[in-house]
C-alpha cells in the first residue's frame, strides 16, 4: 500500500484542529519511523502550539534512558511488543507532560524479522490521560512502504482517540 505524503500532512493538520479545540498537547515516541510522525505533525504550520516533543529511541538503551523502558522487558518480551511501546507511551507523557501520546516499535526491513516477529510487524500505542490502547499490525512493502504506513496508523489512531473512539479500530 502506497500511503501519500500529502494524506499524511492532512492526518497531521486535522490533529491539530482537533488537539487545538480541546487545548491539549501530543508528543510522539518513535522508534522504526526514525522520526517520521513528528516530521510530519511539524509539516504543519502552527504546530508548536500543540506538538511537545519527540522522542526518537532507536535503541533499547535510549527506550529506558529517555523513556523508563525497563531494561528486563527488553529480554523477556523484546523490543517489539505490546509491552515495551506500552511503556515508551507512558514515559513520553511524563517526560513531556502532553496528555495524548503515540508510540511506535517494529521491524522495517528488509532484515531483522524472525518467524514470530517478520519483516512489517509493528506495535502501536496511543495514550491519553491513563489510558493506554495498543495494537500489533502487520504492514507489506518496502521499508520506506513500512514506515509511511506506521506514520498513518499512528496519526489516524490518536485521531480516532480524540474521537472517543477505539484508536484499534483502523
Amino acid at each position: 500500500m502506497t500511503v501519500n505524503e500529502r494524506d499524511l500532512t492532512q492526518l497531521a493538520s486535522e490533529l491539530g484542529v482537533q488537539l487545538l479545540a480541546i487545548n491539549a498537547q501530543v508528543t510522539t515516541a518513535e522508534s522504526c519511523t526514525g522520526g517520521g510522525i513528528a516530521e510530519v505533525i511539524t509539516r504543519v504550520s502552527g504546530s508548536s502550539a500543540w506538538f511537545e516533543a519527540g522522542y526518537v529511541t532507536y535503541s533499547n538503551a535510549q527506550k529506558s534512558k529517555q523513556l523508563g523502558v525497563p531494561v528486563a522487558l527488553f529480554d523477556a518480551v523484546g523490543a517489539v511488543s505490546r509491552e515495551v511501546v506500552e511503556a515508551m507511551v507512558r514515559g513520553a507523557q511524563v517526560n513531556s507532560g502532553a496528555r495524548f501520546a503515540v508510540a511506535v516499535s517494529g521491524v522495517a526491513g528488509p532484515g531483522g524479522g524472525s518467524v514470530e516477529k517478520p519483516v512489517g510487524t509493528v506495535w502501536l500505542a496511543w495514550g491519553d490521560g491513563e489510558q493506554v490502547f495498543s495494537v500489533r499490525r502487520q504492514f507489506a512493502g518496502d521499508r520506506n512502504e513500512v514506515r509511511r504506513q506506521t506514520v498513518e496508523a499512528a496519526l489516524a489512531g490518536l485521531l480516532r482517540l480524540l474521537a472517543q473512539e477505539n484508536p484499534n479500530a483502523g
